[in-house]
């Protein structure tokens, strides 16, 4: 019964299915290209594949490829825009701070002239060697292969600079050009070539110690360099500076300014006047075993300064080898007891105040005087003598006494006004000396300084002093620079003329006649006046005066109207200690060879011609030079103008007999080989190389006498 109930019941449901109104079924299988049991429809899959298969795809790639390129050309445009202007101005800024600095610029060091204009000095370029530690790659490399360029140990030049924490370090300053060279070729990541300036001086040791040198950041450090820092260092100016990939820099000068110079300096030294004192002044000290020697010598009439002589000698090329004691410049910055060549000062003020006349007698005691614990003594007896020959026997006692009669605040008044206790007007370093005020003084003062003792004066002071001496009793201001002015300045007058042809008339007796006591100062033919000194050093452990001496002899000549003051200063001479005998003759020999030079005197035979006219043996000049074979010929040249070639003074040390080729040598080797053969070459045109040189390379050297210019031109490539 179940079983057929279950069959009726489907039966009924098949009837009801199929008499119900079918649904419309979407054409599923016409659009999938399939029949209704899921097959594929075979016309509509070749329809498909036709389709594809007409698909330009050529065009397709084309326009692919605008679209690409229109994509990333408007994202490279937006990039752009967005850096030039939203990040455009922090970006410069800091590029500016990364290539572009600005630092202060020294230029070119001025250069100092004779006043026949020769140069003493000069600046020229050179490389100093850098290293910026961060950029090295390799310090063990580096260090094995600088090391021996440089002369520096590779072990302590490792250490050095790879636990250094700076980032510039210098390494060698003011190189020389094989060494810059090697540098360069090394080609070493980290290291580099700075340009500099090194000062040369092409006459060594001649002035020395009155133009001192410069340090190696070209500022002066003694002498002439030092005290005219302002005026030969050029202003410092801040330029831009730009660096290269490798570090050199150069500079963008602004249009129409050029690089900073400092300003030339022409003294009134002449070349051969020095060279002729400081070939006297070291034979001197030579033959008498001194200490040191020096001398000065002036031109009265313009008060100019010709020579400036100190030994022993300085070199400032090679400063680093000297001492301070050697180029120390004693002339101006040591103070000494002057001993007698004082007595001339305060017997000028004695006639001047008219505490005596050249008549007056004065009792020299024998040669020895004590009074008040104190005890003087001469080196020769003398009894009673007139004052005016008190300066020829030189007497101390006799100057004692003299000095009592001036007394002390006159005696200072006159020497402070001679420029004793002060600073000189040449502008050099100089030393004040020692000159108290008169409440300080005691009798025993005012007796000691009119010989020269319990005072302290310079060779400067000295020479300073006796120029007022000799120009009427008017102060006449020394001169050690030639400057443009010639605006003569109103000065006091110490002095009456009269007072002073009465001392020049002492001191022309000391040489000239036969007991005086500088009569190793004549020269045959020319009227000569001078004062001899020979002064006591103090010991300071002693507290006393002890054997030590300074011998000294100032003289001018002609007598009756000097043309040159001559200051000699011979410092502890061993073998003989006077100054009669040591600086005299010192004198003598400067002043002949530099009359001869100078031509200021006319020479005997023209006096021999003219006899019968007139005869006056202060004119006429019979010379006879002393031993100087190298220097025979440099007397009697004429001085050159400033557009000749140069000479180095005395005997031409030739390295060859011809002209050298420094085509393409730097300017340095190139001076230096015409310095070897006496000649300083004129330089045209700038730069550190030369083009160009006249006379050719292998041409003989000129004879002397014969006006030949030596001209080298310079660029910088």
């Amino acid at each position: 019964m179940l079983k057929f109930s279950l069959s009726r019941n489907k039966r009924n449901t098949s009837k009801k299915n199929e008499n119900r109104p079918r649904k419309r079924q979407p054409e599923v299988s016409r659009i999938l290209g399939s029949t209704p049991g899921g097959k594929p429809n075979a016309s509509r899959s070749a329809a498909k594949k036709s389709f594809w298969a007409d698909w330009d795809w050529s065009r397709a790639r084309i326009n692919l490829v605008v679209i690409g390129f229109c994509l990333l050309w408007g994202g490279l445009w937006c990039r752009a825009w967005y850096l030039q202007m939203i990040m455009g101005p922090r970006l410069a800024d800091r590029a500016n701070r990364q290539h572009t600095a600005t630092e202060l610029v020294t230029g070119r060091r001025g250069m100092i002239f004779d006043r026949n204009g020769q140069v003493l000095a000069r600046s020229v370029e050179a490389r100093s060697v850098y290293a910026k530690p961060r950029e090295i790659q390799d310090f063990l490399s580096m260090a094995n292969t600088l090391g021996p360029i440089l002369g520096l140990e590779p072990q302590k030049l490792y250490d050095e600079l790879s636990k250094t924490s700076r980032r510039f370090v210098w390494l060698r300053r003011k190189v020389d050009d094989y060494t810059a060279e090697a540098v360069r070729r090394a080609n070493i990541p980290g290291i580099g070539l700075s340009k500099e300036y090194d000062r040369v001086y092409p006459f060594k040791h001649l002035a020395g110690q009155l133009l001192g040198f410069v340090g190696l950041d070209d500022k002066g450090l003694e002498g002439i360099e030092r005290s005219l820092d302002s005026r030969l260092g050029s202003l410092p100016t801040r330029q831009v500076v730009q660096r290269d990939a490798t570090g050199r820099r150069f500079y963008l000068h602004e249009e129409g300014r050029s690089e900073p110079r400092g300003e030339d300096i022409t003294l009134t030294i002449d070349v051969q006047m020095q060279f002729i004192a400081e070939e006297a002044v070291a034979r001197a000290a030579r033959d008498f075993d001194a200490k040191w020697s020096g001398a000065l010598v002036v031109d009265v009439p313009s008060g100019d300064i010709l020579a400036w002589a100190q030994y022993p000698f300085f070199n400032p090329n090679n400063y680093r080898e000297s001492s301070p004691v050697v180029y120390r410049n004693r002339l101006a910055a040591d103070a000494l007891e002057p001993g007698s060549t004082f007595k001339p000062f305060i017997m000028a003020a004695a006639l001047e105040e008219k505490k005596i006349t050249t008549t007056t007698p004065i009792d020299c005691e024998n040669g020895r005087w004590e009074t008040k614990k104190f005890t003087i003594r001469d080196t020769s007896r003398q009894g009673v003598l007139p004052a005016h020959k008190v300066l020829r026997y030189s007497s101390n006692i006799g100057m004692a006494k003299i000095g009592l009669e001036l007394g002390a605040p006159t005696t200072y008044r006159y020497l402070r006004a001679l420029g004793f206790g002060e600073h000189a007007v040449v502008p050099v370093a100089d030393s004040r000396g020692i000159l108290r005020i008169p409440r300080d003084w005691s009798d025993v003062d005012v007796m000691s300084a009119a010989f020269g003792q319990s005072v302290s004066v310079t060779g400067l002071q000295m020479a300073q002093a006796y120029l007022t001496l000799l120009n009427g009793g008017v102060y006449k201001p020394l001169r050690l620079l030639r400057e443009d002015s010639n605006v003569e300045e109103r000065h006091p007058r110490i002095f009456r003329e009269a007072v002073v042809e009465q001392v020049r008339k002492m001191m022309r007796d000391v040489v000239e006649e036969k007991d005086g006591t500088g009569k190793r100062a004549r020269i045959e033919g020319v009227e000569v006046a001078g004062k001899t000194g020979t002064a006591q050093k103090a010991d300071r452990r002693a507290g006393s005066y002890g054997n030590k001496r300074l011998a000294s002899f100032v003289g001018f000549l002609p007598a009756d109207d000097p043309r040159y003051l001559i200051v000699v200063l011979v410092d502890e001479p061993t073998k003989n200690q006077y100054g009669g005998v040591v600086a005299a003759p010192v004198f003598r020999e400067i002043a002949a060879r530099s009359i001869t030079y100078s031509g200021a005197i006319v020479p005997v035979a023209d006096v021999e011609e003219t006899a019968e006219k007139k005869t006056d043996r202060r004119r006429g000049l019979k010379l006879s030079l002393p031993e100087a074979p190298y220097l025979a010929e440099a007397v009697v040249t004429p001085a050159r103008h400033a557009g000749d070639g140069m000479r180095l003074p005395g005997h031409r040390s030739r390295a060859s007999t011809k002209v050298p080729d420094v085509r393409g040598k730097s300017l340095r080797n190139a001076v230096e080989l015409f310095a070897r053969a006496g000649v300083v070459p004129e330089l045209k045109g700038s730069g550190n190389k030369v083009v160009k040189q006249s006379p050719p390379a292998g041409s003989d050297w000129a004879e002397e006498g014969k006006n030949v210019r030596y001209i080298l031109w310079l660029s910088e490539k």
